[in-house]
């Protein structure tokens, strides 16, 4: 099976390994790559803003199977254009795509659908803005409407914060704070059936304690331990399958991964949000510890051929931690040289913002690098995370200390 992986980040790269990994596959092209992923798959320079790009070099290679990783060409339609030439494509329409798309769009079908999710307003000036937080009080929650690159979210006490958010994003959500400690949790889905993974938690704040800034993501872990036993069966209960369903019934099947990020509140499961691919940085941890092979996995779910198709996980734990670019996420440095990448056994290092350039390896992101440590617990998962990251030579790099750190505590029972 040829396939043609779409995309550049860390997520990509697990994606690839995941693929490349299994049989099935017998050549992977990926677009537009990263040193990481050119050192077992054909990279291919390529815009991924651009649908008439990717599907040329689908053509062109004769792919079996296209995987779309970033959302921006899903919600562009891409999946559409590949999809109309009979070539088989892991990734939700343009219609579908808008339960990432749209934030309104996506609370209209959960309600729909009958999934719970926290009350919210759509605002799209001051005076509604305003009207919106004062219902809700603090914590304020601001989410813009539309695609912001896990960037487009506050959460905080203050205000004047929340006011300007809102103000430099035009059309948002308010919405109200949902408690309890949060999970992602995916599906794949081929139109009809719905899959569900493994849960993972990851970690938005830049800093230890999850202070700082909101950021696409510092880190993750899985499985969760401290998680209620049936967290999988209920989220597929009262969360993936009516949103298959509902889907499904306006027309507008969906397929593809769901990603439904979940807060487990004194009052049950809300979802926070849907995103429709791959989420960074869950991925990193959760193909590592697939057993069921990949390639196949997602050939099935782009042919409506799920059915009866069951998840195996290799009874391990994972944990990824991102090194961040200085500045990272408002003003990240990039050109600095990367260097002291150890390979060690049980430990992979996601490339997600790097090139090569004439001093060799630099940073071209905010987030430069994700390692992922795997172990029979979460204490030796990230210890062995922890032990290749702290070597890893980037001028004025950062790394959070914590993650998963409270759980793999826990896990041991102290």
């Amino acid at each position: 099976m040829k396939i043609l992986l779409v995309g550049s980040g860390g997520r990509e790269h697990a994606l690839g390994l995941g693929l490349h990994a299994d049989p099935a596959c017998s050549e992977l092209h990926v677009a537009p790559g990263n040193p990481g992923i050119s050192e077992f798959a054909q990279c291919h320079a390529l815009d991924v803003k651009n649908n008439a790009e990717i599907v040329a070099l689908a053509i062109k290679i004769s792919a079996d199977l296209v995987v779309i990783g970033p959302e921006i060409p899903l919600v562009n339609g891409v999946a559409d254009d590949l999809r109309r030439l009979k070539i088989a494509v892991f990734g939700p329409s343009k219609a579908a795509a808008q339960l990432e798309g749209s934030k309104t769009f996506a609370k209209e079908v959960m309600a729909d659908a009958g999934v719970l999710t926290a009350q919210s307003f759509t605002c799209a000036n001051v005076q509604e803005y305003e009207n919106a937080l004062d219902s809700f009080g603090a914590p304020y929650v601001v989410k813009d409407d539309g695609l912001a690159g896990g960037k487009g979210v506050v959460v905080t006490n203050n205000r004047d914060e929340a006011l300007n958010h809102a103000l430099s994003c035009g059309r948002v959500v308010i919405e109200e704070y949902l408690d309890g400690p949060e999970v992602s949790l995916f599906g794949i889905s081929d139109g009809t059936s719905i899959l569900a993974m493994q849960p993972a938690q990851d970690f938005k704040r830049a800093h230890d304690n999850d202070e700082g800034p909101n950021t696409g993501g510092m880190g993750a872990y899985s499985p969760l331990p401290w998680a209620p036993t049936n967290i999988v069966d209920d989220t597929y209960e009262q969360v993936l399958a009516p949103m298959i369903a509902e889907m499904a019934a306006r027309g507008t099947p969906f397929v593809g991964l769901l990603y439904a990020g979940l807060a487990l509140t004194s009052q049950g499961i809300r979802v926070i949000e849907f995103n429709v691919r791959f989420g960074d940085p869950e991925t990193q941890v959760l193909i590592p510890l697939l057993k069921t092979p990949l390639a196949r996995l997602l050939y099935k779910a782009a042919t409506s051929g799920l059915a009866d198709t069951v998840l195996e996980w290799r009874d391990q734990s994972a944990v990824t931690v991102v090194l961040a670019a200085h500045g990272y996420p408002t003003s990240p440095q990039f050109g600095g040289v990367v260097s002291n990448l150890q390979r060690i056994e049980n430990v992979e290092i996601f490339h997600a913002g790097t090139s090569h350039g004439d001093q060799g390896l630099t940073a071209t992101g905010g987030r430069v690098l994700t390692v992922t440590g795997t172990g029979t617990d979460l204490t030796e998962a990230r210890d062995r995370a922890y032990r290749v990251i702290s070597q890893i030579s980037l001028p004025g790099a950062f790394y959070r200390s914590d993650i998963a750190l409270k759980a793999s505590v826990a896990e041991k029972g102290n």
